[in-house]
Parts: C-alpha cells; sequence; structure tokens
C-alpha cells in the first residue's frame, strides 16, 4: 500500500476528496495540518451526524493507493487541475506492513464507569478492581463506552437499584445500556433502533454478555417502563419528546443523553408538558438529563 500526502485549503477539501475518489483511492483521510501546533483548531460536532465543515484552513489529506503506480499517476493527474491550484503534494510513501488486528485492537483499552465497573473487549483481561464487567468490542453500532454520553449513562445506571424493574434502551446502538441495566439488575429490558445492523448487535452483544433482552425495531416498544434510556441526539430526542414521556411509567425515570451543554434549555422546553429535565451529569461539553414522571 502506498500514501499520497497532500496539503489542502479547506475550500478544496471536497473537490479534492471526490477527485481521488474518482481515481480509485481505497481510502482519503482529512486531519489538521496544524495539529499539535499553536494554530491548531477544534471542529465540533455530533456523533453520527455530518460534520460543521469539510476540513480544516490546512488540511492534511492522505489517500490510500494499492500500488506506487497508482498514487503517483494520482498525483500528476491532480496537479494540473485548476482547483489543485492552491493545493500541494508533499510526497508518496510506502505504508509498512503491520497487523491491522493488533493495531487495531491496541486502540480499545478497558474503559472505567467506576472504580468496580468498566467495558472490557474480548482482548483484554478485566482490570482486578472491576466487580461488574460489560464484554464489548467495536462493531457496527454505536456504543463502546468511549463516549462521554455513554459512560454518563452508565455511571447513572452504575447509581442505582434496578431489580426487578423494566426498561426501554431507545436508539439502543451496540445494547451497551441496556446490557448494563441488566448488569445492575433489571429483568425485563427491550432494546430498540431503526437501524436492523445496531438491533443485530444488540442482541449479539447480550448473548456474550449471557444477559436476557428484546431486541427490535422500535415497533418492539410496547407499554409503559420503570426506567426509559435514549442515547441519541437533540433533535430526534425533541421530536421523540411525547413518545418517550409516553413509555415512562408514573414514578418512573427517564435518562437523556447526546446532548451538548448548549442545548439543555431547548430539551427542557421539549419535555416541559410532561416531565421537568434536569442536568445530573456533565463531561467533555456534552451533559445528561433526567426526569422522574409525576
Amino acid at each position: 500500500m502506498f500514501e499520497l500526502v497532500l496539503l489542502v485549503p479547506e475550500s478544496q477539501v471536497e473537490p479534492v476528496s471526490e477527485a481521488l475518489d474518482a481515481l480509485d483511492a481505497l481510502s482519503v483521510s482529512v486531519e489538521d495540518a496544524d495539529a499539535l501546533t499553536p494554530a491548531e483548531s477544534a471542529l465540533f460536532g455530533e456523533p453520527g451526524m455530518p460534520p460543521p465543515k469539510d476540513g480544516w484552513q490546512r488540511s492534511r489529506m492522505v489517500a490510500l493507493f494499492s500500488t506506487e503506480e497508482a498514487a503517483r499517476g494520482a498525483a500528476a493527474l491532480l496537479v494540473v487541475q485548476d482547483f489543485f491550484a492552491a493545493c500541494q503534494v508533499q510526497g508518496v510513501q510506502l505504508v509498512p506492513d503491520q497487523d491491522w488486528v493488533r493495531l487495531t485492537q491496541s486502540q480499545f483499552a478497558p474503559v472505567k464507569i467506576t472504580p468496580t465497573f468498566w467495558i472490557v473487549p474480548s482482548w483484554h483481561e478485566p482490570p482486578a478492581a472491576a466487580q461488574q464487567v460489560i464484554r464489548l468490542d467495536p462493531g457496527l453500532a454505536f456504543g463502546t463506552g468511549t463516549h462521554p454520553t455513554t459512560r454518563m449513562c452508565l455511571r447513572w445506571l452504575a447509581r442505582r437499584q434496578l431489580a426487578g424493574q423494566r426498561v426501554l434502551d431507545y436508539g439502543c446502538g451496540s445494547g451497551i445500556l441496556a446490557i448494563g441495566a441488566a448488569k445492575f439488575g433489571a429483568t425485563d429490558i427491550v432494546a430498540v433502533d431503526i437501524d436492523p445492523a445496531a438491533v443485530e448487535s444488540t442482541g449479539l452483544n447480550a448473548s456474550a454478555n449471557h444477559v436476557e433482552l428484546l431486541a427490535g425495531l422500535p415497533d418492539r416498544a410496547d407499554g409503559v417502563f420503570d426506567l426509559v434510556l435514549a442515547n441519541i441526539l437533540a433533535t430526534p430526542l425533541k421530536v421523540l419528546a411525547p413518545l418517550l414521556c409516553q413509555h415512562v411509567q408514573p414514578g418512573g425515570h427517564l435518562v437523556l443523553a447526546g446532548i451538548l451543554a448548549r442545548q439543555a434549555d431547548e430539551l427542557r422546553e421539549a419535555y416541559a408538558p410532561w416531565v421537568a429535565l434536569t442536568v445530573s451529569d456533565e463531561s467533555e461539553g456534552w451533559i445528561l438529563m433526567t426526569a422522574t414522571k409525576p
């Protein structure tokens, strides 16, 4: 494998990306060319949503090709294009052979939720202090425990007595929250998602953790629950407000995540006809909002 490395201004990231795709690049990555310098800038967005911009003011683009000839041919074709005038070819380099499975695994270490509650990939041994463990490997669905929104939800679960409770995980992704609820005593758990791949992932992860739950599409959510969890995004959470509140039984809890701190008032307003949301936790600019239904 060979990498073609380019320096591209923000305005040209999209046309260069499209050109690289047309030139049969196996993959294209974009990163801040000024990373780890005083000129570094952050791009803030929400998981699962398009980035707010295509790139940084100075973007480093790396395109992967199967042969050196293909990489150098792509560079030669790019430099004669009008849209490439403000860009630079920084070079073509060999990508060393690596054990990509081992490399990928090395990026996912056990995640501490509380001192005694950990998310542990299958290739790691649980830490000595772990009394409760969820075994979860990276997969097709959102939710490995590394994102602040997931950690806050799990931390909330770890501090509650859920024995015998009926729980709904709406927008379950990998099923991590539903599995967490089961680990802390919930016995009637429904996990739903609009993505069939997430439903499949939830079922597989539940089996790997030896917990029982019902995974399916949203129409499988039936009746009322002691606890409703939804770690999605602020916009769909606002749209879903009537439905989610309808599923919470009187005296039951609603736990919402995927919300940026600046969106707290929007969510309070959206849910005000049914419950009074409060901020229960905050991490890295994200918040956890919870309520008890009257």
